[in-house]
């Protein structure tokens, strides 16, 4: 195993009562958290505590496409706040910890994008980072006037464009436009701003953006589709990804495609951080950490668990039972390409039944479980960080503040104690914490 002489980069991925999807029955969760302010700032702390790089927060402009029966038995998706207003509260009650927050290209305009987390990146001092998402939920198509969702691959093209287009605007200032000379009367120096007068396939975009550049001149970008056109998405604008395979070799491939297409859009592969989400069960022995896993997922309803397999893959299993393997079914949606073909791929592999599989994902959502005591967790996430299958990870607590807790107070030392992750915070902005550099205007020295 080769020694890399980096240090490994940890999010945290909130979500409301945790990620698994029986989380809000256990009592080690908030049950309504999607809605509580209290618990959310005191999850946040937490994790700035145990010095997290960032957290980060999902989002869909939709509640899930489900039959009343399951959904009402479901925390997920159904009521929580808007990302970025809560990222916004959470800034004034953290000081380091980075905040990334997911917004869709499909149903946003750039401009709006731009204002909204160059915003975020001044109120939290350099924190703020988006995450570029195209939706994967179709009904998020009939909540903005549109009869279906995009097409896949078109979604990702315009994606691309909207990102662009999003950076010009954040490029509409130089760093020190704004001179505020009171005896001359000048407010900006007018020869430093620009209009972005952008024309494209997609979009139409003159700009200059109403709010300064931003402390760290771009907030970072994050990305997680993990298909083809996601990939590519990734080597041409990520900084980080969110990816999600499921085994070291899986994830090597995944982690040596994206480096090696990033130069030919001019990037070198330290300006991206890959990141596989991955569930902690964790306690002080394996039993204990059996005992947790084995708890959770005896609080699962058939139906929802049913109903999550579903979701997850793009087909419609309601005329099965969960004893019964999974049909060969072509998924309804290529929004979660990626996903489902490892799921199945797996569910092939071991033979299991739809119970068996909604059993093990019910609390990773299709991305990579660990369990076990910490030395054990850490040793596993060790083998993928030295031989290049990630950059780090972003943990998934199953329960809020439950698992949470447990990460922070249990791994996060072992982890410190190898060398593995930084003891304390080093600098003051996301990408400070990321290692990345803070990008210049394409208008300074052109």
């Amino acid at each position: 195993m080769e020694n890399r002489n980096v240090k490994m980069h940890l999010g945290v991925f909130f979500k409301n009562t945790g990620h698994h999807i029986a989380a809000w029955r256990s009592e080690q969760s908030q049950p309504d958290a999607g809605i509580n302010l209290k618990h959310y700032v005191e999850c946040a702390q937490t994790a700035e505590r145990a010095g997290f790089d960032f957290l980060f927060y999902a989002d869909s402009a939709a509640t899930r496409e489900a039959a009343l029966e399951p959904l009402s038995r479901s925390s997920q998706y159904t009521a929580y706040f808007e990302p970025t207003t809560l990222l916004a509260s959470l800034g004034a009650a953290t000081s380091r910890i980075g905040l990334v927050a997911t917004q869709t290209t499909s149903y946003n305009e750039p401009y709006n994008i731009a204002r909204r987390f160059a915003s975020l990146d001044h109120l939290t001092s350099g924190r703020a980072g988006w995450n570029v998402v195209t939706s994967g939920n179709d009904a998020e198509a009939l909540n903005f006037g549109r009869e279906e969702h995009y097409e896949h691959d078109e979604r990702y093209l315009r994606a691309q464009e909207f990102v662009e287009v999003v950076k010009g605007l954040w490029d509409s200032w130089d760093d020190d436009a704004f001179i505020y000379d009171r005896k001359e009367g000048r407010f900006f120096d007018p020869e430093k701003v620009h209009k972005l007068n952008h024309h494209g396939k997609y979009f139409k975009v003159r700009g200059p953006l109403n709010v300064p550049r931003s402390p760290q001149g771009y907030p970072v970008i994050f990305q997680a589709g993990i298909s083809e056109s996601g990939r590519e998405l990734a080597a041409a604008t990520a900084e980080g990804v969110f990816s999600g395979e499921l085994t070291v070799e899986r994830s090597q491939a995944h982690y040596s495609d994206i480096k090696k297409r990033m130069p030919r859009y001019n990037r070198h592969e330290d300006e991206l951080k890959i990141l596989p989400g991955v569930t902690i069960f964790c306690g002080h022995t394996a039993a204990e950490a059996r005992d947790k896993e084995e708890y959770l997922a005896s609080l699962i309803h058939p139906v929802v668990g049913r109903e999550y397999i579903s979701t997850l893959l793009g087909i419609d299993l309601s005329d099965c039972n969960e004893n019964d393997h999974l049909p060969d079914r072509e998924s309804k949606t290529r929004a979660k390409a990626g996903i489902a073909l490892s799921i199945k791929a797996m569910a092939e592999r071991e033979n299991l039944t739809i119970r068996q599989l909604y059993m093990r994902l019910a609390g990773s959502h299709g991305k990579l479980t660990l369990r076990g005591t910490p030395v054990e967790i850490a040793d596993t996430m060790s083998e993928w960080f030295h031989n290049h299958a990630c950059d780090g990870f972003i943990m998934q607590p199953s329960t809020m503040p439950g698992d949470l807790n447990d990460m922070a107070d249990l791994l996060v030392p072992e982890l410190q104690n190898r060398g593995l992750i930084r003891v304390g915070y080093e600098g003051t902005t996301l990408r400070d914490h990321m290692g990345l550099k803070r990008p210049g205007s394409r208008y300074v020295g052109a």
